[in-house]
């Protein structure tokens, strides 16, 4: 099996400036130093280069999951979450490697020039070893990417089901957009936290924001008031529009014993009427 020669790692040894110089210049070219300052990626390129030599003097070969390249591998990771965090593409990131390859070509060609044979084991040994980092990257990347998306999903269902107390006694989440399945887990778990939090007994549920109510949001807001009931409070769904009532109606939807008023101001003055609170004229 073709190895590196030790020509090879003597020529990347003595090259490293100008190596480091034509990758710059590579990555800056096809726009892979985008929100990246230029001393950052000069300390980059100069990191990975001696990691890249130490792996080699280890003669780790092209195998990247190896102890010998362990390191290589720990910088790599924390490149592409970087680069995931600061809003990089997938293909900027993967170009970090790939970007080496010309300049190292380009250095191996000229060193081998009169040993055709030698040349292209070393150029095929050389790809292997990057494509295998590149791919590492891209990996990293992705996964980095797909848990920064489902934190921002999380954060933006927490921020679409604020609950607010409207009243001693009395909280209101109003509802926008569509209720799915993990929209409405959410939204139970929020509101039957500030239940417990305040000691609400009556929670009012506004769906003025939903555009339209099916079987699937009908049986998520029954499966909603079912918990609230057994927390020891009461529900008033407020917001049921014409439109919205008339779909009930057509899909034959029950809604068992819900209470439901047609706007929130409604839904606030039962409640309180249900409170034995007195709200004269202003509520």
């Amino acid at each position: 099996m073709a190895a590196l020669q030790n020509n090879t790692l003597e020529a990347i040894v003595g090259s490293q400036a100008q190596l480091q110089g034509e990758w710059l210049a590579a990555l800056e070219a096809n726009g892979a130093t985008r929100n990246i300052r230029e001393q950052d990626l000069r300390q980059e390129t100069r990191d990975f280069l001696q990691l890249l030599l130490d792996g080699l003097r280890k003669e780790c070969g092209t195998q990247i999951g190896v102890e010998g390249w362990e390191e290589v591998r720990r910088f790599l990771d924390k490149l592409s979450a970087t680069r995931a965090q600061i809003g990089q593409e997938s293909h900027q990131t993967a170009y970090f490697i790939f970007a080496l390859k010309g300049p190292l070509f380009s250095l191996l060609q000229a060193h081998y020039r009169e040993q055709p044979a030698l040349l292209a084991e070393q150029l095929w040994e050389i790809s292997q070893l990057l494509d295998a980092f590149g791919l590492h990257i891209i990996r990293t990347y992705q996964k980095t990417r797909e848990a920064v998306i489902k934190r921002q999903q999380e954060e933006l269902l927490e921020l679409s089901t604020p609950v607010v107390k409207l009243w001693e006694g009395v909280l209101a989440l109003p509802l926008i957009g569509t209720l799915d399945s993990q929209r409405s887990q959410t939204v139970m778990e929020s509101l039957l936290q500030r239940i417990v939090d305040t000691g609400s007994e009556i929670a009012i549920i506004d769906i003025t924001g939903v555009p339209t109510v099916d079987t699937l949001v009908a049986q998520h807001l029954l499966k909603t008031v079912t918990a609230i009931r057994l927390m020891g409070a009461d529900c008033i769904i407020s917001g049921v529009r014409p439109q919205i009532a008339q779909t009930i109606v057509h899909l034959g939807l029950d809604l068992g014993t819900l209470t439901t008023k047609s706007n929130l101001a409604d839904a606030l003055k039962l409640a309180l009427a249900r409170l034995g609170t007195a709200t004269g004229e202003r509520v």
